[in-house]
Formats: structure tokens, C-alpha cells, sequence
């Protein structure tokens, strides 16, 4: 999931500013990371999804000496007040975050409890949770995070009616984008939505394309800090591979003036305007529910296409793995603590997620695949990720916080002809890594 304007990249947008902020332990500066009221406070990002996190909370506190208590603070709000109070005495013993760059910075302060000890004492932590999203919260060859909440990969949707009508099929390879692209134009309709005003939405574009042609280790290269990766043939490559799709009229001309997070770019796909839409997993539930007259059927999904030639696996995926929750190093009650994370596997865990249409990335969630909501679309997506040789965290999310901005200027300006290839590679060469 993720913060900043987005429906969760997160799960519940307009839920999230109409939460009040209950910091309970940062107001009464009893927080239980430095600090000791003889509980453990969990911090968590406020949204529908508090819901099931109140149940887990009241769950432990049914059999813990020591009790839980869960304090939020709305969404558009969570980054900036977390990183106020993580090391004050209002910091919480235990924080929900992205894993990735967003958990850097603390790491790098030291103000974080490597959980391998953790994992020593009940080895579930680790392995009952799929490798490629628990990996995401390991920095330096150590675990800081427990995954939470559910996995949000990103996804080519499309209005199968739309293509129905045009004659065009979901394309399973960048030629075949292409191609489709060419013919939805000469049936009048914009073929590829894309909330550009917002920036993220065009991010993901880049992150699928630059995983296709030279695979994830480029990235990988450059997040380590080698800024030569950004001007490697494969990098220009894919910026080619970019810039010809928007050339070709792939996203229409006003891209830049439409938002995802007011519905305009769902809005195009929803009403037949458009006939593609590259977003994170929790699009489907949002089509259903912004648009009744959209039935199920109407939505199609597919993986991104393979590009003939390149380094990277066509089953890769990118978006982001899962929320984890991550614990402050000076907490009081490092016992408990663990007790309270061993909740995140369990079946009771898994199910109340998956009853408001998050998807846990848990072992255990194959069996309740069938109980949701959407059972065909659970099972797609829960084995898209658990065969994924790859899951790319977004790259603002990857990098840390302070590298947010320039890399949505970046890829906004090079989407609207503003800088070029070149501006583009020294864009993110400029980039902080740490």
C-alpha cells in the first residue's frame, strides 16, 4: 500500500481523511517506545483497514499480561507524523510502514529492532509468509518487518467490451500493445488511461517497462548506488520503448490534466472512453463499487506484456508487496511484541483481510482463496505473486523518502516532452540513495 494522494495504493481513499487522528500515546506522551505505560502501542496508517486491525489488537489483549493498544493517524498524514515522533518519547513500540526506503532512514539511525532473534524463536515468522514480499522488509541481510495488511501488484486492466468491440485482444506482448493501441485509435477511443496529473500512476509504466528489458537487477544497481545503471543501453532502451508509446497517442494528449485519485482516469475505462489501465490490484474492487452499472465481467485483467528480446521474466511483477509492521529498538516489551506479530499468520488474520477485499500474503491464504469476495480474482493475483521470480517494490517506495519527488517530476516531465532521454538518465542519477 501506499500513502500520498492514492487510494490505497492504499486500500480506502475517501475513509482516510474523514478518520480523526487518535494518537492516544503521542498526545499523552506515554508512547511505548521509550517510555513505559506497561503496554505496547501499535502505530498504524489510518484507513478501513483499522477494522481488522482492531480485531487483532483485541484478540491479543485476551490472553496478553501486557495489552495492545492501537493508536492511527490518518493517511495524508502518516509519513510526515511518524517521522516527527519515532524517536520521542511518543514513539510507538510497534509502526506499520512499506518496507523498502520508507524503513531506510530508521535503520540507518539504529532506532529499529532487527527481528532475527524473533525468528530464531518461532521460525513462522519468516517462512510462513511468501519470500518474495517478506524480502522486501530485509535491509543489509536483516528482517525489520513483519508483513500486514495485504500484497498490491499492478495489473493491465481492461474494459472487455471496449476490446470486444474493436476487435482487439488483452495483448500479451509490447508488439501487440502496440498494435492495439493503433487500432483503438481508428475506432475513436483513448486507449490507455492515465491519471498523469498525479504523477504515481505514470510511474508504474516505467517500473514494468524497465523490468522487462533488463530485468530487475538494474534497478537493483541503481538503488545500491551505481548511477552508471541509469545510462546503460537497456536503460535507454526502455525510455525508447516509452517515449514511443506516448508518441504513438497511446494515452491521448491531456494525460497530465487527469487524476486517478477523483476517479477521471477509472472514470474513462468505466464509460467505454478508455480501453486500458495500468494500477495496483485494488482497482478492481474500486471499478465495482464507483461504477454498479460496470459489471464484473466487463473487467478484464492480465499481466504486463513481454518485450521480445529482453532481460527481464515475463512473470515478474512490480507494486507493493504488502504493509509490514516494523519495532522500535527501545521498546519495553520486546516479549510481547513478538507474541503480538506471530497474529499476522494466523487464520483468523488471514480471513477478516480477506473480508474486506485485502489479499495476505501468508501460506495459509491459499485455502480461503475461495471464501472472498471475487475468488477467481484472489486466485490470480495471490498466484501471480506466489510464482513471481521477481516483485519489484515501486520505485517511490524503493528509494527513500527524500527521492519521492524529483522521481515523480522526472518521469511526469519526460511523459509531457519536457526533458528528454538524457534529462530523464540525470534525473535519477541525481537521486539520493540513503
Amino acid at each position: 500500500m501506499k500513502i500520498r494522494a492514492r487510494l490505497p495504493r492504499l486500500v480506502a481513499g475517501g475513509a482516510t481523511l474523514a478518520l480523526a487522528l487518535s494518537l492516544s500515546a503521542c498526545g499523552s506522551g506515554t508512547g511505548g517506545g521509550s517510555s513505559d505505560d506497561g503496554k505496547i502501542h501499535v502505530l498504524v496508517y489510518g484507513d478501513a483497514s483499522n477494522k481488522v486491525e482492531k480485531q487483532i489488537v483485541a484478540t491479543f489483549n485476551k490472553t496478553s499480561d501486557v495489552k495492545a493498544v492501537l493508536d492511527t493517524i490518518p493517511g495524508a498524514d502518516y509519513q510526515q507524523k511518524l517521522q516527527t515522533i519515532i524517536n520521542t518519547p511518543q514513539a510507538p513500540d510497534v509502526f506499520f510502514n512499506w518496507g523498502g526506503g520508507s524503513i531506510q532512514p530508521f535503520v540507518k539511525a539504529d532506532l529499529l529492532l532487527p527481528l532475527d532473534d524473533f525468528i530464531k524463536n518461532d521460525p513462522g515468522l519468516k517462512s510462513n509468509f511468501l519470500p518474495s514480499v517478506f524480502n522486501s522488509a530485509v535491509v543489509d541481510g536483516k528482517a525489520y518487518g513483519i508483513p500486514m495488511r495485504g500484497t498490491q501488484p499492478v495489473l493491465l486492466f481492461n474494459n472487455s467490451s471496449v476490446l470486444s468491440d474493436a476487435g482487439v485482444q488483452p495483448p500479451k506482448t509490447w508488439d501487440e500493445l502496440l498494435s492495439a493501441v493503433k487500432t483503438l485509435k481508428g475506432k475513436g477511443v483513448t486507449p490507455i488511461a492515465l491519471g498523469g496529473g498525479d504523477q504515481w500512476p505514470t510511474l508504474m509504466w516505467f517500473e514494468y517497462v524497465y523490468d522487462r528489458v533488463a530485468g530487475p537487477e538494474l534497478f537493483e544497481k541503481a538503488l545500491g548506488g551505481d548511477k552508471s545503471a541509469w545510462e546503460s543501453p537497456e536503460s535507454k532502451k526502455a525510455l525508447s520503448m516509452l517515449k514511443e508509446l506516448v508518441d504513438a497517442g497511446a494515452f491521448g494528449t491531456n494525460f497530465d490534466s487527469v487524476k486517478y485519485t477523483n476517479g477521471a482516469s477509472p472514470a474513462l475505462v468505466a464509460k467505454g472512453k478508455a480501453a486500458f489501465e495500468l494500477m495496483g490490484s485494488w482497482y478492481y474492487a474500486q471499478q465495482q463499487q464507483d461504477a454498479k452499472d460496470f459489471a464484473a465481467k466487463g473487467l478484464g485483467y492480465t499481466t504486463f506484456p513481454s518485450v521480445s528480446g529482453g532481460k527481464g521474466d515475463e512473470a515478474d511483477v512490480v507494486g507493493n508487496t504488502n504493509n509490514f509492521y516494523s519495532v522500535l529498538k527501545k521498546t519495553k516489551h520486546p516479549e510481547a511484541v513478538e507474541k503480538f506479530l506471530k497474529l499476522m499468520y494466523s487464520d483468523e488474520f488471514v480471513k477478516a483481510q480477506m473480508a474486506i477485499g485485502n489479499l495476505p500474503t501468508t501460506t495459509n491464504t491459499e485455502k480461503f482463496l475461495d471464501t472472498s469476495a471475487s475468488p477467481a480474482y484472489s486466485h490470480f493475483q495471490y498466484d501471480l505473486v506466489k510464482k513471481a521470480p521477481s516483485f519489484q517494490l515501486s520505485w517511490d517506495q524503493a528509494y527513500p523518502p527524500s527521492a519521492i519527488t524529483p522521481i515523480h517530476q522526472a518521469v511526469q516531465q519526460f511523459f509531457n516532452g519536457q526533458v528528454d532521454a538524457d534529462g530523464f538518465i540525470k534525473a535519477m542519477q541525481a537521486l539520493p540513495t540513503e
